[in-house]
């Protein structure tokens, strides 16, 4: 009992040597900074890529806090990483905010419009929880409402959503912003302390998951 006591204590002291040791040196450690998913899920990406979604809801403050960092970041992204988002079935408004996303994809005007969406809902307060007020917001900003609306409402688009619904709760994600990576490991600002850390969390793992770790 004893030897394996003091086995156990030496492991555990080891252990915390080690995350110390990686953490002084600016790695990101496992459960600090990102956390294993207890089941991991398999992905689907293009060869030679990594998979990092970000689960989000243009409800979420913090999701709106975090959107110029993420931003900034995927300018400069890892080499390989094939990086895509999934809006959350909480939070308010998502019957509307999840098929408006997918929407904004189809059209290719995310880079265009994520951070004007945003905006509209936490600096200028509009509510965009009628197809009318979505409709009168995308045309003031340029994008035929018309074809807007009718992709919205399309079979497509409510497929992507049950997509989306089924990888949230395959990965179990009950808070947001949520970054995962390769269906494996999951991190966000709340859990690394800082949006810029848990990019840099997204970085280590990406280049972890290339090297073959």
């Amino acid at each position: 009992m004893k030897r394996r006591h003091f086995s156990a204590l030496a492991a555990a002291s080891l252990g915390m040597g080690l995350a110390r040791t990686a953490s002084a040196q600016g790695a990101p450690v496992a459960g600090q900074d990102y956390t294993k998913l207890s089941t991991p899920a398999p992905v689907s990406t293009p060869p030679g890529t990594v998979d990092v979604v970000e689960f989000f809801s243009f409800a979420c403050p913090h999701c709106f806090e975090f959107e110029p960092t993420l931003e900034a970041w995927l300018k400069r992204k890892p080499p390989g990483v094939h990086f895509h988002r999934a809006p959350v079935r909480f939070l308010q408004n998502y019957t509307n905010f999840q098929p408006m996303y997918f929407t904004l994809e189809a059209m290719d005007l995310v880079d265009a419009m994520q951070q004007k969406v945003f905006d509209a809902v936490h600096l200028e307060h509009q509510r965009l929880d009628k197809p009318d007020d979505i409709a009168a917001f995308m045309a003031k900003n340029g994008v035929d409402a018309k074809r807007f609306m009718s992709i919205f409402n399309s079979f497509g688009v409510r497929a992507k959503v049950q997509q989306a619904n089924q990888l949230m709760d395959t990965y179990g994600i009950d808070g947001v912003p949520t970054l995962v990576v390769q269906g494996r490991f999951a991190t966000s600002p709340a859990t690394a302390k800082s949006a810029d850390k848990a990019l840099a969390a997204v970085d280590y793992l990406v280049a972890q998951i290339r090297a073959g770790h």
